[in-house]
């Protein structure tokens, strides 16, 4: 089925359109990115509208939609209240974790159609990808993976987190991303006790843990990845806590399938972590679904209670994280399936001196 048939399978007596604002909702309707935009899906007939810097590109590859131009002449409010009227809608779902309150009240105010809250429906969808969803993640996940397997040999004592951070976003164009999934992480010694450290002058020395958390983009589609290497030597204590950080990501693994709740695969691994003295060590959720967006529902955390989606993609990132000294995280990206996992993500996670 295609994206923009489950959009429509949503039209009820409660809402008789969709109103699509997100950059990510616009993509998965019409399986094609257009960088601004807005459109309206109805029985009757879906539009799209766009300004002239994407008019061409949009009427060239968007399916299923009448693509209009918005100008000076037609505002996106004055072709919204067109379509309104040409195809009868009384009543817009639209995506209220999109709008600012100012953007909502504008079209309040101007659209002439019940404004309805139903982003959660509009992005149900999401969690289970269809195969052609799941090629264009895996191609982002092996193109992060040959980033990794490239910038792994620059990493050079002296050098700064922010020119090995240079490199790897170099790597990651170099080897195919159409963009970048989210800002790296690059961070190294102290301040990979930092779980979102963001990189900066310091200079990598022997002996120190660098912190890689990346991921390529491929049309739209996201990877991520992070791991953990030393330079030179590792002490025992920082062995000891790798270790322990990939035994948890196994453990939990080895649970994770569709129907299996997020809180007990989180809970899988936290219990290992725990067990090993570091529990308070390790505060973020063992992972995040992922998609269109880098951070997406439904999610393998302590806060999900429901089974995880046959389909759904997800990370898989234990951590620890002491402060002041260093920190560690694995994290791979794998498919739920009925009977198990696919693990999407082939660099290597034995413990990397370099």
């Amino acid at each position: 089925m295609k994206n923009l048939e489950k959009y429509l399978t949503l039209l009820n007596d409660e809402v008789d359109g969709l109103l699509l604002t997100s950059r990510y909702s616009r993509h998965y309707g019409a399986e094609f990115d257009i960088a601004e935009g807005v459109a309206i899906v109805t029985k009757k007939g879906c539009r799209y509208f766009t300004d002239s810097r994407y008019i061409e590109s949009a009427q060239n590859n968007l399916k299923g939609f009448e693509v209009l131009e918005m100008n000076r002449q037609n505002s996106y409010i004055a072709l919204l209240n067109a379509a309104i009227a040409d195809f009868g809608v009384s009543a817009l779902g639209f995506e209220e974790s999109d709008l600012t309150v100012g953007q909502y009240n504008y079209y309040k105010e101007k659209i002439q159609a019940e404004l309805k809250p139903f982003d959660k429906q509009i992005n149900s969808f999401r969690a289970m990808k269809e195969d052609w969803e799941l090629d264009l993640m895996r191609k982002a996940q092996s193109i992060t993976d040959k980033a990794f397997a490239e910038v792994i040999t620059r990493i050079r004592v002296g050098m700064t987190e922010l020119e090995l951070q240079a490199e790897l976003i170099y790597c990651l164009y170099k080897n195919g991303a159409t963009g970048l999934a989210f800002d790296p992480i690059v961070v190294s010694g102290p301040n990979t006790s930092l779980p979102h450290g963001v990189a900066g002058e310091r200079a990598i020395q022997a002996g120190d843990f660098i912190t890689l958390d990346f991921g390529a983009s491929y049309q739209g589609y996201c990877s991520d990845m992070t791991r953990t290497v030393a330079v030179g030597f590792v002490t025992e204590e920082m062995e000891k806590v790798y270790n322990t950080v990939l035994e948890a990501q196994m453990t939990a693994l080895a649970i994770s399938k569709a129907g299996v709740p997020g809180k007990d695969i989180d809970a899988a691994a936290r219990k290992v972590i725990s067990d090993a003295g570091y529990g308070d060590y390790f505060g973020h959720g063992y992972g995040h679904s992922l998609g269109l967006q880098i951070h997406e529902s439904p999610s393998p955390n302590g806060a999900n209670a429901e089974g995880m989606p046959l389909g759904a993609v997800a990370s898989a990132e234990p951590g620890i994280y002491l402060p002041g000294k260093f920190g560690v995280r694995i994290e791979d990206v794998v498919i739920y399936r009925e009977n198990g996992h696919e693990n999407i993500t082939a660099s290597p996670k034995n413990l990397m001196v370099v």
